[in-house]
This record gives structure tokens, C-alpha cells and sequence, in this order.
């Protein structure tokens, strides 16, 4: 083979990409051994280290799902939705990323810990793997669901004492637990392939349980992968096993933390399609929990609903209570109804129908204190502020549960993060 003029051209060429690759974070040509064993679906786009990182990581690094049936979610036009703070840097400058790329999050001792099997951590709506996880005051002041918000988590709590420990980070808020399952399999694939192990051990906070419990029951958008056995334990946490119907019960207390004309900015579906706010009736099809105008920006919610109405019946004290529950206009607003959206999508009972693996030990864990800081709580039957316990603690369709218990003292954002709930996983996972 010859090279002449060329030969030294390409090494420069080659040197060069090096250079650039080491200083921007992102894996050297040829791959990177931690590419090495991955699907042939998957690929690692970047890698940030020390010095890049913050919250107490070791590594992110950030990987592309090239299957065909990943799409760009819909996100709220006024940014709401969009991804924040350094994950905007992990996900490359973009703030509404392709719902094939997702976050995997290693912390310190994630190769030299001594447990055996390894633990995804999988968080919950509107929310990130470092604020869930590693920070729970990264939002600031109420955003844990104190007053008073630690700066350590459950990653750090579980690392601390030998765990090998990761997370995922999704790009999309409020994505579609069926794509999110997806990735759920993803992270567990690259984990696989970086420590040579069989299985993992899943904990899915709130929003998180859906698409951790989708994953191993297989259910799953017409072109997913199945479930190929490689979860040990299951630890859902406050997650709505049975289905919740929080944003239909209490619609008007919620709206006006989402209606922008009544002063909301929180990144959450409405039950409404029309609301008056100070005198002017408004329509916001973009923040409609079904899809509404052309938008769908909030799959993950719907997808979580059931109706509790024939348990703890439903808030009447509340404005608009019968029309915001079961459909139709309001003195104030106007929406299709509770039914209408679990119709255009809820995942809770083909879950049930699917069932959990008799060989995944599923465990379950649920918040017995109603005062979530500045919300509106779930207050028709002990829950943890949005929550139902019996929704929390349902085992409908789980073959094998290994354990249950109701932590009192936490509500449903500070499940993750309470001492008390951090040494029952722990003790879960021992």
C-alpha cells in the first residue's frame, strides 16, 4: 500500500479529530471500549468526564437508538418542556432532543463497587436523573418537596455503600413510556456490555415505574423489542401502579398552575381545553392531556391514568368538579372528560393484562404524607400528596412481589430522596 503526501495529510487529519474529541467530549474515531459489546442499534455520540460533569457523577454519556419508530416528541411552544440546564450540553445544544437519544449517568464506583448486580435508576415526569437522584435542590427552594431540599440523593446513598450505580436521562420530559421503555432496554444494554453482567436491578420513581414495568412486561409499540430477561428485582416507587386520576379530581386547583393567562408555568397536561382566566376564555389545545389541535405533548401522563372515582369518589368542592371529571362546559372551563383520555391511551390496564414475570421480584414502595409544598394534595384517601397508597402498593398483575411498605413521614417528592426510603431500597437491593 502506498501512502506518500497523503500518508502525512491523513495522520494530521487523524490527530486532529483526536484533538477535537478529547476537548469537546465525545468518543475517538473507532469507537471507545465503552462502545465495545453494544447492539449493533446503538450507538455512543459523546462522552463527558471530570471536569464536565457535576451533581457527584463520574461520567455522561449520551447514546443514539437508530431503530426506526423513535421520533421527535411534541414539545410546549413557550419551552416549558425543554431539556435544561447541563443536559442541554450532554444533549448536544439541543433542547428538544429525538426521543431515540437518551442519558446514561455512571457514578463514582460504578465499575469497582462491590454489589453484584448492577442498578438503573429510572426518574420520573418533568423531571432529570441529576435532580431526581443526585440533587434534589438543583431546582432550588420547594423543588424536593421541603421547604428545605438536600444537595446528595439515593445515587449517592446507594454508591456510598457499594452499589454499582446509573441512571438514564430521557429527552423528553413527558415522553411516551412505550419509547421510554425502549430506552430503558438501552441503558440496561450498555450497562450489560460495560460490566460483563446478566442482569440489572430497576428502581422507577412515579412517572419512572411506567416504562420500567413496561419494559419487563413486554408491552411495547408495534416495531419494540420484547423483554429479554435481564432484570433481577423491580423497586417501583410512589409509582401508579393502579392508575391515578389526580389532574381530573383537583382541575381546577391544577389548572392554574399550568394556564399561562392565569400565571401557571408548570410543565403538565391540562384536563381543559378551554378555561377563563381574570375574565378571558382561553383555548390551549398544547397543554391538553389528549391529543387536541394537533398537539400531543404530554403521552406520558395520559398513559397513567385510571379512574378512582368508585373508590374515593370525587372532589366536589371544586370548581367545575362534575364537568372537569366526567366531561362537557363548565361555568370556567371545558374538557373532554377523564374517560375520553384513558380511551385515547391509558397503559394501566393493558399493564395489568401483561403482567410482571414471576422472575422479576417486584418491590414496592409508596408515601404516606399528604403535604407536597405547594400543590394542591391529593386529599380523597391517604396518598402521598398525588398518589393514591392503594395505587402505589396495587400488585394487580405482579406474579412474584417480594415486599411492600409505606414510608409515612414522605410525600410523593420526597420519596427518592428520604433517609427512611433510601434504607428500605437499599435494604430491597441488598
Amino acid at each position: 500500500m502506498r501512502y506518500g503526501g497523503n500518508h502525512r495529510g491523513w495522520w494530521r487529519r487523524l490527530l486532529l479529530a483526536l484533538l477535537v474529541s478529547v476537548a469537546v467530549g465525545l468518543p475517538a474515531a473507532g469507537g471507545s471500549a465503552a462502545a465495545a459489546g453494544l447492539p449493533s442499534y446503538l450507538t455512543l455520540e459523546a462522552s463527558y468526564g471530570a471536569g464536565t460533569v457535576s451533581n457527584g457523577w463520574e461520567r455522561v454519556e449520551r447514546y443514539l437508538d437508530t431503530t426506526s419508530g423513535f421520533r421527535t416528541e411534541g414539545f410546549p411552544q413557550d419551552g416549558r418542556g425543554d431539556q435544561d440546564g447541563k443536559r442541554v450540553t450532554y444533549f448536544g445544544g439541543v433542547s428538544r432532543p429525538y426521543s431515540g437519544r437518551f442519558l446514561l449517568y455512571s457514578a463514582p464506583g460504578w465499575d469497582t463497587g462491590s454489589s453484584t448486580t448492577p442498578v438503573l435508576l429510572v426518574h420520573g415526569a418533568n423531571d432529570t436523573a441529576d435532580r431526581a437522584w443526585a440533587n434534589p435542590g438543583e431546582s432550588g427552594g420547594y423543588g424536593c418537596g421541603a421547604a428545605s431540599c438536600p444537595s446528595t440523593g439515593l445515587m449517592q446513598y446507594l454508591a456510598g455503600r457499594g452499589h454499582r450505580v446509573f441512571a438514564v436521562g430521557f429527552a423528553h420530559k413527558q415522553g411516551d413510556n412505550l419509547m421510554q421503555a425502549q430506552i430503558v432496554g438501552d441503558a440496561i444494554a450498555v450497562i450489560k456490555a460495560k460490566l460483563g453482567v446478566s442482569k440489572v436491578d430497576l428502581v422507577g420513581w412515579s412517572k419512572g415505574e411506567m416504562s420500567t414495568r413496561a419494559y419487563v412486561s413486554s408491552v411495547k409499540p408495534s416495531w419494540g423489542r420484547s423483554y429479554p430477561g435481564d432484570v433481577r428485582r423491580l423497586i417501583t416507587v410512589g409509582g401508579p401502579n393502579g392508575g391515578y386520576d389526580y389532574p381530573y379530581a383537583h382541575g381546577w386547583a391544577h389548572d392554574f398552575s399550568i394556564w399561562p393567562e392565569c400565571g401557571g408555568k408548570v410543565n403538565a397536561p391540562s384536563p381543559h381545553s378551554y378555561m377563563t382566566c381574570y375574565g378571558l376564555y382561553t383555548a390551549h389545545p398544547e397543554f391538553s392531556m389528549t391529543p387536541s389541535g394537533g398537539y400531543d405533548n404530554y403521552p406520558g401522563q395520559r398513559q397513567m391514568l385510571a379512574r378512582w372515582d368508585g373508590v374515593y369518589g370525587v372532589d366536589s368542592a371544586a370548581q367545575d368538579w362534575y364537568t372537569t371529571y366526567y366531561g362537557g362546559q363548565g361555568f370556567y372551563t371545558a374538557g373532554s372528560g377523564i374517560q375520553a383520555a384513558i380511551d385515547a391511551g391509558s397503559l394501566i390496564k393493558p399493564l395489568h393484562d401483561a403482567g410482571v414475570p414471576a422472575s422479576v421480584t417486584t418491590y414496592l414502595l409508596a408515601g404516606g404524607s399528604a403535604d407536597v409544598l405547594g400543590i394542591f394534595n391529593e386529599n380523597r384517601g391517604p396518598s402521598d400528596g398525588v398518589v393514591f397508597i392503594s395505587s402505589a402498593l396495587d400488585t394487580t398483575g405482579i406474579a412474584t412481589v417480594g415486599g411492600k411498605a409505606t414510608i409515612s413521614g414522605a410525600n410523593h417528592l420526597e420519596l427518592g430522596w428520604n433517609s427512611s426510603a433510601a434504607a428500605q431500597i437499599a435494604d430491597w437491593l441488598a
